[in-house]
């Protein structure tokens, strides 16, 4: 099993994208002692290779999470489970990566383990990107915190644009009349949203009395679909505001989507593993580090190694029972590496 407290400590070290540093820190001194060969890359990831021999298997997890430096990480245990910010997304994965390795005897010569930078909010995939670019496996493995009743075959595409609209701004009553660039913006924000877009974020303003002079907001767009990724991308550069106001569209970030057929080797040796254990071999749909390697044409897969609940926010919560389980499944993948 997971050391239950080494999870909790791993989670409570503060890793918003672009800032992962203390985590990785901390991994690297808690594998000093561990075999293979352990280096960061040039985005910053931490890589841990077994061998010499061609990459047959790359297992990522990410460190980053959605949260400030300022969040307070709490963890704490509640009978069976463990509750606190990032406590399954993804602190329950590079434990568990952690776990399942020393668990096997040998590691394959052809295996290697990257935990992961940039993975969420606007890091685009930066890490995964970057290792599985420069190492080039031969199939890939991304591992999550919650979902451990279905395999990721489904790599879910976006596209993630940033919004701003400016204007001369003035007096909400002596200057009247003059167009509001936030006003201009929520009328924008509507109609993506009818798009099936999603508004993130939307700020702009400042006093009740004034008309915005500025305004900006983050939309994205996920699609099983790449072409409808290009469709959104050209309605965002079709946006306009009248004049005096201004409008600048910037693409953030976009993930391709993908899709590994279920008979694949790579997806059947998973279900194989979560036979033997009395997992469902179920498939799903995510976005996830995999879907850097699917848009290489890398074979990849993500799966979850436990069950739980409020991810994404202050109260998640794992069930350590089920972590246990997803403990074995990735220890016997690893093994048919």
């Amino acid at each position: 099993m997971v050391d239950v407290d080494s999870l909790a400590t791993f989670a409570a070290i503060a890793a918003p994208t672009g800032a992962e540093g203390d985590r990785l820190d901390w991994l690297e001194q808690r594998l000093q002692d561990a075999p293979g060969r352990r280096a960061r890359d040039g985005a910053g990831n931490l890589v841990w290779r077994f061998g010499e021999t061609p990459l047959a298997l790359l297992v990522m997890a990410h460190v980053d999470t959605v949260f400030d430096a300022a969040t307070p990480l709490a963890i704490e245990r509640d009978g069976d489970a463990l509750v606190g910010p990032g406590v399954g997304d993804n602190a329950a994965a590079v434990m568990a990566v952690i776990w399942a390795l020393a668990q096997v005897r040998q590691p394959p010569a052809g295996l290697a383990v990257a935990f992961t930078v940039g993975e969420e909010g606007l890091g685009n995939l930066r890490g995964a990107r970057q290792v599985c670019r420069e190492l080039a496996p031969a199939a890939a493995l991304a591992v999550e915190g919650h979902g451990l009743d279905n395999v990721i075959t489904d790599h879910v595409g976006s596209l993630r644009a940033r919004v701003s609209v400016h204007g001369p701004g003035g007096h909400s009553w002596w200057d009247r009349g003059t167009p509001s660039a936030l006003h201009a913006l929520i009328e924008i924000a509507g109609g993506l949203t009818a798009t099936g877009a999603n508004v993130g974020h939307l700020a702009g303003g400042g006093a009740v009395n004034a008309i915005a002079a500025d305004a900006q907001m983050l939309t994205e767009l996920r699609s099983l679909d790449d072409a409808d990724l290009t469709r959104f991308e050209q309605t965002l550069a079709a946006l306009d505001v009248p004049a005096p106001l201004s409008l600048h569209c910037e693409v953030v970030g976009r993930r391709g989507a993908g899709r590994i057929d279920v008979n694949h080797p790579l997806v059947q040796s998973v279900f194989a593993t979560r036979r033997a254990l009395g997992l469902p071999e179920r498939c799903g749909s995510g976005s996830t580090d995999a879907n850097a390697a699917a848009a290489l044409g890398i074979p990849a897969v993500a799966i979850g190694c436990c069950e739980g609940s409020g991810m994404h926010t202050l109260h998640e919560r794992i069930d350590l029972r089920s972590l246990e389980l997803g403990c074995r499944q990735l220890t016997e993948i690893i093994r048919r590496a």
